[in-house]
């Protein structure tokens, strides 16, 4: 399975990857809120008792889920405030039924525009500074490559702020790349090159 691999600046992002311990402990449940937020919507009963320790039960479990996931999800917050910005890529095996779901998405999420990256080639970018159903304002980067999907999604908690950091979210976008595993002796015309 291939990994991603990214090298977005550290001044205005913190990864929340490799964090453990209590060591990016308000990063990490900043994420999760952001990215539950975004997955449940407006719709979703509000936490109940309890909420609270669970929060901090995820934020302490998602680092490992995250190694376990051995590259396929990187996660980062915005550094100067954590709570207004998260941004998730993973890369999933394009299957027929990851193929189905992407073809059945509603309708305001067609009006998709080309994005280059600088290793992924053209993609698809989605930006919804409003979205419907009171959801939190969001965009989305898609690259099909054939065997895999490569997307990027950006949570924002303030519609007002969100034009202001979406071009960061562009420039971590763009420098998403792959990188394949190969075994020794798999291709005699391959050299693979750390990127590290």
């Amino acid at each position: 399975m291939p990994r991603l691999h990214a090298e977005p600046d550290r001044s205005k992002w913190v990864p929340v990857t490799d964090s453990l311990g209590f060591r990016g402990r308000r990063h990490r449940k900043a994420a999760i809120g952001m990215l539950l937020s975004q997955a449940k919507g407006p719709d979703a009963a509000p936490t109940g008792p309890g909420g609270g320790f669970t929060a901090w039960a995820m934020s302490q479990a998602v680092p490992f889920l995250m190694r376990k996931a051995a590259g396929r999800v990187l996660v980062w917050v915005w550094k100067d405030d954590p709570e207004l910005l998260v941004v998730m890529a993973q890369v999933q095996a394009a299957t027929p039924q990851l193929r189905v779901a992407r073809a059945s998405m509603p309708i305001e999420y067609d009006d998709t525009e080309e994005f280059r990256g600088t290793y992924l080639g053209v993609g698809e970018k989605l930006e919804m500074p409003l979205p419907p159903r009171g959801r939190p304002p969001f965009a989305t980067y898609t690259w099909d490559l054939g065997t895999h999907f490569v997307s990027v999604t950006a949570v924002c908690s303030d519609r007002e702020r969100f034009g202001t950091v979406i071009g960061a979210v562009d420039e971590l976008a763009r420098g998403i790349r792959v990188v394949d595993d190969l075994t020794v002796g798999e291709s005699t015309t391959v050299l693979r090159i750390d990127p590290a």
